[in-house]
C-alpha cells in the first residue's frame, strides 16, 4: 500500500507524484503538499502579524458605519467571529453597534 496522502477532494486512495505536485486519476484533482504553495488564504493585521478566528484585535481607525450616525472608535476592542474572503474580512460584533464586517487593515492584534 501506499504512503501518499488521500485525494482532499473525492478521498480516493490512488494518488500519485507528479513532481512537484500530488494528482488524484479519480477526479483530477492537483494539489501541493509543500505548506510553502499552499494556497489557503492567511490573513494579516494592519502589523504583519497572523489573525485566526477568536483572536481580539483593536479597531486603529475611526470607522463610520454604513447607513447610520454612530462611529466605530479608534482603541475598541473586538472578538473575530469569522474569517471570510469576500470584500470585507473579518464578521464580528461591536457593543453599541452590532454586527459588522471589517477590513484587516483597519485592525491590529490585540
Amino acid at each position: 500500500m501506499s504512503d501518499l496522502p488521500p485525494c482532499p477532494e473525492c478521498s480516493g486512495v490512488y494518488t500519485y507524484e507528479d513532481g512537484a505536485l500530488m494528482v488524484c486519476p479519480e477526479c483530477a484533482h492537483e494539489w501541493s503538499t509543500n505548506p510553502e504553495f499552499s494556497t489557503e488564504r492567511v490573513y494579516k493585521d494592519a502589523n504583519g502579524n497572523v489573525l485566526v478566528e477568536g483572536d481580539m484585535v483593536t479597531i486603529i481607525k475611526d470607522l463610520k458605519v454604513k447607513g447610520t450616525s454612530k462611529v466605530a472608535k479608534v482603541g475598541t476592542k473586538v472578538r473575530i467571529n469569522r474569517l471570510v474572503d469576500e470584500d470585507h474580512d473579518i464578521d464580528c460584533k461591536i457593543d453599541g453597534i452590532g454586527a459588522m464586517k471589517l477590513k484587516t487593515l483597519f485592525v491590529k492584534k490585540a
